[in-house]
């Protein structure tokens, strides 16, 4: 029998570098599986079907939500972001270890249907860093800088809730102790039962 995966929450404020963690993770942990959300939205230039989101109309996602099929799901700026329940338990009983990159909002639902997960928050190195870092964008509006900039102090103030915190001031040390965190939690006596077993100490 193969033992669960690990379900790795991570979330961060915009600017903090979130996605590229992620992805980082994923590139190195065979056995890791990125959660693609569905969402309503329209796809944007590039995005595919099935990688970036699941391309859902709101019809689909209603039924969705009516049959219980999601872990958690949310109405953000008039669009349905929501997590598929079947991926993340399919992917766990196989023993894949699945990386869930969320907001703190999602992030707290999910905590009270699976307090088994780690819950890891990004956080910048100072608030002033990740105002530099959201202006150095140049596409964002002032109004939209203003308004990352409130969230991400409203979620930071949120990192209490976690199990982990880890700084991005260079993506290599974060990357690191990320990394370290999963190990040592893979290596957990409660999550060990099947190695164990093999141990043939009975």
């Amino acid at each position: 029998m193969t033992e669960p995966g690990l379900l790795i929450i991570i979330s961060a404020p915009s600017g903090t570098g979130k996605s590229t963690l992620c992805r980082k993770l994923i590139s190195n942990f065979p056995s890791a599986r990125y959660s693609v959300s569905l969402t309503t939205r329209a796809p944007r230039r590039g995005e595919v079907q099935g990688k970036d989101y699941f391309f859902v109309s709101k019809n689909e996602f209603k039924q969705k939500i009516k049959r219980d099929e999601l872990a958690e799901w949310a109405l953000v700026h008039g669009h349905y972001y929501g997590t598929p329940k079947d991926f993340l338990k399919r992917n766990l009983l196989r023993g894949k270890d699945v990386v869930l990159d969320i907001d703190v909002r999602g992030a707290m639902k999910l905590k009270k249907k699976y307090p088994q997960a780690i819950f890891i928050f990004l956080a910048p190195p100072s608030f002033s860093e990740l105002e530099r870092r959201i202006k150095w964008r140049k596409r964002n509006s002032e109004a939209t800088i203003k308004k990352r900039l409130t969230n991400a102090r409203w979620e930071m103030g949120r990192i209490g809730s976690y199990d982990y915190l880890v700084i991005n001031d260079r993506l290599v040390d974060a990357f690191t102790q990320v990394k370290s965190i999963i190990v040592a939690e893979k290596s957990k006596v409660n999550r060990s039962e099947e190695k164990i077993k093999k141990l043939n100490l009975i």
